[in-house]
């Protein structure tokens, strides 16, 4: 039985799956740097192809850098090892550059040590959760 004797399946359409006349470029804003990239036409049509429903959030480089992130947690969970991570942000209340001791959530704002504790005085007082 071939494939138009069977009910159900269809004869493929004449427009392939790598037609991307229906397709533009298009600029992102990356959420990681801020820096605008171009969703090209190709990369469309792969995440059509893919059924890939949301367009990517990141430039190539700072995908690759959270690749990097992730693998290198990775392996140190597999290790055993205990990995001391330090992230550099800008703080959301002065701007002022610190580090932190985690990865920030996306779209939460990070604060650096002194709004932080303005922000909770509990803490100072000794009445925080330990």
């Amino acid at each position: 039985m071939s494939e138009s004797e069977i009910p159900g399946i269809e004869a493929a359409s004449e427009t392939t799956l790598t037609d991307t006349s229906e397709f533009d470029d298009k600029p992102i804003l990356c959420i990681d740097c801020g820096v605008n990239f171009i969703w090209t036409v190709g990369e469309q049509a792969f995440f059509r192809d893919k059924k890939l429903q949301n367009p990517p959030k990141r430039c190539k480089e700072c995908k690759q850098a959270k690749n990097e992130r992730l693998a290198a947690i990775a392996a140190a969970q597999a290790s055993g090892v205990r990995q001391r991570i330090e992230v550099a942000v800008n703080c959301a209340k002065c701007g002022e550059t610190t580090t932190v001791p985690f990865y920030p959530s996306q779209g939460r704002p990070v604060y650096c040590r002194s709004c932080f504790l303005e922000m909770n005085p509990s803490i100072l007082n000794g009445n925080g959760a330990t």
